[in-house]
């Protein structure tokens, strides 16, 4: 089984290796969704392939569906026990970054519900309402399944899924997304003037209500609270970028959305991302956790 984590390709040329090679997108893609974590991910997909390797599947008349369920079932379990872990996280959390352009490593169901934005929103919905959001609105499964999961009747799935989608609208409404132009746009004068140390060209890049969030995980130097405001946002990336010195600022595509990974001495120093509002980044999320940066 080792062979399948390392590579994502089982030696032996069996059916169900087949139809895994086929569905273990949707089953890290599920998972990553409910966790915001790149290795619980991975770690449910071990976890559902050594489940499906060592089950009947015969009597399964849709294997994706019966996969996703075993994935949403087992990352249920570890979302709740997550919300306590994160109570005594340090600093302000963030997802672990997906990379998901075409030299991604792993492969994943790609759209507005893994971009940074997004996992942030559904985070501060309830276990039950992301899962059932998760599985109704982005994966399509009944309620009858759903209901099996968080082991509720199909009316109460039903109602968590209503729930979570209405708190879900009401902030997207609140943070509309920008088009894939104008966030290269506004990215591309960002990093030279970040480069340049030009204060002022990052004050006008910046929303007067901006957020700075930095997740450090208490493993790196950050911020432990949110910083707000345009100008002050914009003199501490100033200070920051004389002490970091990055020797390059790559772009790259995370959550299906465009953003900047800061390099040093050959190694990650963060990976940002940000949500643009009328042209102007209104909040800029960095991680810079090492945890966090490994599979970068």
């Amino acid at each position: 089984m080792d062979d399948w984590h390392g590579t994502g390709r089982p030696e032996q040329a069996d059916p169900l290796a087949a139809e895994w090679e086929r569905h273990r997108p949707a089953v890290f893609g599920v998972a990553y969704r409910l966790l915001g974590s790149v290795a619980d991910a991975e770690d449910v997909s071990q976890d559902v392939w050594l489940r499906a390797a060592g089950a009947d599947l015969a009597a399964v008349d849709d294997l994706r569906a019966w996969l996703v369920t075993v994935a949403a079932r087992r990352s249920y379990d570890i979302l709740k026990s997550a919300r306590m872990r994160r109570e005594s996280y340090v600093g302000p959390w963030l997802p672990e970054p997906l990379l998901t352009g075409p030299d991604a490593s792993q492969p994943v169901l790609v759209d507005e519900s893994v971009s940074s934005a997004m996992l942030l929103i559904m985070e501060e919905l309830s276990p039950p309402e992301r899962v059932a959001f998760v599985l109704h609105d982005v994966f399509g499964l009944e309620f009858g399944r759903i209901g099996e999961v968080l082991d509720v009747s199909v009316p109460a799935a039903r109602q968590l899924a209503s729930r979570a989608r209405r708190r879900v609208a009401g902030a997207k409404r609140s943070a509309p997304r920008a088009s894939k132009a104008e966030r290269e746009r506004v990215l591309r004068i960002f990093r030279a003037a970040y480069e340049a140390g030009d204060l002022a060209g990052l004050i006008r890049l910046l929303h007067p209500d901006a957020v700075y969030l930095t997740d450090g995980g208490g493993k790196a130097s950050a911020a432990r609270k949110l910083i707000r405001g345009g100008v002050r946002v914009a003199e501490v990336m100033v200070r920051t970028g004389r002490q970091w010195r990055p020797d390059r600022i790559e772009f790259a595509e995370v959550g299906g959305e465009l953003a900047l990974v800061f390099h040093r001495d050959g190694r990650v120093l963060s990976v940002d991302t940000v949500e643009i509002t009328d042209g102007l980044i209104s909040a800029y999320r960095r991680v810079m956790n090492p945890d966090k940066l490994v599979r970068v």
